[in-house]
């Protein structure tokens, strides 16, 4: 037994070039830690128990449309997945009709 802890603890330090380099502080975790706290995203529909997203509704789309014309993913607005789909149909008839602009201005 005792010769074949010698045997693996020899292996295992051949095999590592040492104690790893600390990371860099900004790359995720590390000594620094999280700095602030970030709230679980709630679907906004799902909270006021909104169905149907009317096309016409111009103010409630603009929310989900970047300033470069880019519907927003869900992970930056939180909207859940079917809430997601149907905005992004509303947003799509409503630039089909004008409502919304495609891209921005220049």
């Amino acid at each position: 037994m005792a010769e074949e802890r010698t045997q693996s603890s020899t292996h295992e330090s051949s095999s590592s070039t040492g104690p790893r380099p600390p990371r860099a502080a900004g790359a995720g975790g590390g000594q620094g830690g999280r700095k602030f706290f970030r709230r679980k995203k709630v679907c906004k529909f799902c909270v006021e128990k909104i169905d149907a997203i009317p096309y016409r509704d111009v103010r409630l789309l603009q929310g989900f449309v970047a300033e470069s014309g880019k519907i927003v993913p869900r992970r930056l607005t939180g909207v859940c997945t079917t809430h997601q789909r149907r905005v992004t149909r509303a947003i799509k008839q409503a630039r089909n009709i004008a409502l919304l602009p495609f891209a921005q201005r220049h």
